[in-house]
């Protein structure tokens, strides 16, 4: 028996509820972890509560509470500032096209879309959705995969570039010299990003702050520990040369242990692939073995009700193998 199409939905409503409840969850775990350790709840309770415990107990406390309140809101404008589009587009690299620019191509591809749909025989809700994602959601996803691209081939010759500037260094150049000489020799992006940090030397930038920016420009871990190297050494003068050494070991470190990660998890990602193939390749089969057997979903309406239901289900299956296949290095 064929499910009412409202029970479909609450049912599709009460998993997806489900499973962005388990998300919060361990989220606010790992957030009482944190603020557990900064109490140190668990130093204090193997022993007596005097007055000196009770007053370190109360100071970190507040601490935490400061930490906590400032966390909330560093996190508030980073997630405002992450979501702009100026700041997905200095990411993906079109730092001279405006935003303005931007909604004019995004524009311009939703009229050609416009344009293939008007051939098309579909409903007006439909239309309005597709192009609804062409204006507002594929230009977006567009700027975040370059950014993605672009940030790993950053990665990939970030070693290199902290092996020449120490170098550089030892040879008695200073630190802003090295970095445009990196700047020149190194290709997009790392070049480009390497010489927006001397431009903004030049223009009276303290070195550090430029990097700081450039941090921005490419939010990756190693490029926050560069900047933060760079500012500490411009302040107090330390050696910048072995703390660059120890990042760019850090960082062949880390890719020998992504690719190790990769290879032994090649076989979920392929069950992965193959599971979530496993559907369309079957109804292509059957298409081409009996074509109107398999046309019924797509024709009466109890069958397009299914062949929804399968679509959405199959969806939090990706969903769920990707997050489990998912290691972060």
């Amino acid at each position: 028996m064929l499910l009412n199409p409202v029970i479909l939905v609450m049912i599709v409503v009460i998993a997806l509820g489900v499973f962005i409840a388990l998300i919060v969850n361990q989220q606010q775990q790992r957030q009482r972890r944190l603020q557990a350790v900064i109490t140190g709840r668990s130093e204090l309770s193997g022993r007596g509560r005097d007055g000196k415990d009770k007053k370190i107990a109360q100071q970190r406390a507040e601490l935490a509470k400061k930490l906590k309140e400032a966390g909330k809101e560093d996190r508030k404008e980073k997630k405002k500032r992450e979501g702009s589009t100026r700041f997905l587009l200095q990411q993906a690299g079109f730092t001279e096209t405006s935003v303005g620019r931007f909604y004019i191509y995004s524009l311009i591809f939703t009229v050609v879309i416009f344009l293939l749909l008007y051939l098309t025989s579909w409903s007006g809700l439909v239309k309005g959705l597709l192009l609804f994602t062409a204006f507002f959601g594929l230009p977006r996803l567009f700027l975040k995969m370059k950014a993605k691209r672009r940030q790993k081939k950053f990665l990939e010759a970030f070693a290199d570039a902290l092996d020449a500037i120490v170098r550089m260094i030892q040879a008695g150049m200073p630190v802003a010299e090295a970095v445009a000489m990196a700047g020149k020799e190194f290709d997009d992006p790392l070049g480009t990003e390497m010489s927006y940090i001397y431009d903004d030397q030049k223009l009276g930038i303290p070195l550090g702050e430029a990097a700081a920016r450039a941090s921005e420009r490419m939010p990756l871990t190693e490029m926050k520990m560069f900047a933060t190297a760079i500012q500490i050494q411009s302040e107090t003068g330390s050696s910048l040369s072995e703390v660059l050494t120890n990042l760019s070991e850090v960082i062949r470190a880390r890719f020998r242990l992504q690719r190790k990660i990769q290879a032994l998890s090649s076989e979920a990602k392929a069950s992965a692939a193959i599971i979530g193939c496993l559907p369309l390749v079957v109804m292509g089969g059957l298409y081409l073995v009996n074509p109107d057997y398999i046309m019924k979903l797509f024709t009466i309406p109890k069958g397009k009700l299914m062949v929804t239901g399968a679509a959405v289900w199959m969806g939090f299956g990706v969903i769920i193998m990707k997050q489990m296949i998912n290691f972060k290095v």
